[in-house]
């Protein structure tokens, strides 16, 4: 849509119809005296502007509007921002090899088609493929991996390199790391890649589906502790139901979830984060759904405009309106006294 910097100017306008009547109109001095006039009565003098004129007058008002500047102006969202750190420790001990097992599969060769045909997956590929999507709806935010078991290996520190993030998750397996299951590890190790970050925010995310069975110097509430001396928010998912399965030597048994929830709840608590249950599949994209929504990046979008401006042609244009005015002036529109 055009529009004028200088709208006030366009009222100089309404005086071209004014500047033209005085044209017309004006009285000049006689070139040649006559004694009388009268032959000439029974002649009806047309007083019209000539070309010359009316150039001169398109000239003028072409002026004006270009004085006026008009323009047209796109405007353009400039956006900036500033992510969050994240580290993401994910359990790999022996047990997220199992299977929980929705409602709708209700008997047992439903099951066992759903394992066979990759319907169903185990505790780990859901986790891996829920924390996938996180990570690419994320890519302002650097964020990092810690599997852990027994112990806890830092896989990726915080980074934007999101495909050499997901290259790292697509190798993880359950069991590479041992059966027991190390919490305080895992928090620890996840601390020490956040502390000294210098983002406006760091959160750890812990995912296992196991209580805290090995030995460690420190003990998970100890662990949280630390987490919250440097500002470090950290949120639990426990993974599992009551109602999964384990393949063990070809043969489907099941498997009682062991996760403990009191103490993903204190863990939470102590960092002021949150506590979520993933059951199932379903239940595990809800809570990285509910996760993405609650740690927001700072986003700003300052607001400018370009302009693309119609003043400069607009001059162009009444600089020929005034040169063929002239010409026509001193050419076939010449007069003689």
């Amino acid at each position: 849509m055009i529009e004028f910097a200088y709208p006030w100017l366009l009222l100089l306008l309404l005086l071209l119809p004014l500047i033209g009547v005085y044209c017309v109109y004006r009285q000049k001095q006689p070139s040649i005296t006559v004694s009388t006039v009268a032959p000439f009565e029974s002649v009806r003098a047309a007083r019209r502007p000539g070309i010359p004129l009316t150039c001169m007058l398109l000239a003028l008002g072409v002026t004006i509007v270009a004085l006026a500047r008009p323009r047209i102006g796109n405007e353009k969202f400039l956006i900036r921002s500033q992510g969050i750190d994240i580290v993401l420790a994910i359990d790999l001990s022996g047990s997220m090899a199992a299977y929980d097992v929705p409602p709708e599969i209700r008997s047992g060769r439903q099951l066992v088609n759903a394992i066979k045909d990759g319907s169903l997956k185990n505790r780990l590929d859901v986790a891996k493929d829920e924390i996938r999507k996180f990570i690419e709806a994320r890519p302002n935010d650097r964020i990092g991996l810690v599997g852990f078991a027994e112990a806890a290996y830092n896989l990726a520190p915080p980074t934007l390199d999101h495909a050499w993030l997901f290259s790292h998750l697509k190798s993880l397996e359950p069991g590479v790391l041992g059966d027991l299951t190390g919490i305080a590890s895992a928090l620890g190790t996840g601390v020490s890649r956040l502390k000294d970050s210098d983002a406006p925010r760091r959160v750890l995310v812990l995912f296992t589906d196991g209580a805290n069975t090995a030995r460690n110097r420190l003990t998970p509430e100890q662990a949280a502790e630390l987490a919250k001396k440097f500002n470090v928010v950290i949120h639990t998912v426990g993974i599992g139901s009551d109602n999964a399965v384990g393949v063990f030597g070809g043969m489907i048994q099941r498997q009682e979830g062991s996760f403990d929830e009191k103490l993903l709840q204190e863990l939470a608590n102590i960092t002021g984060g949150r506590y979520f249950r993933a059951a199932d599949a379903e239940g595990m994209k809800q809570v990285m759904e509910e996760i993405n929504r609650l740690e927001k990046t700072v986003v700003e979008q300052p607001k400018y405009t370009e302009y693309r401006e119609f003043a400069p042609r607009l001059a162009l244009v009444a600089l020929a309106l005034m040169a063929f005015a002239y010409l026509t002036q001193c050419t076939w529109r010449l007069r003689l006294p």
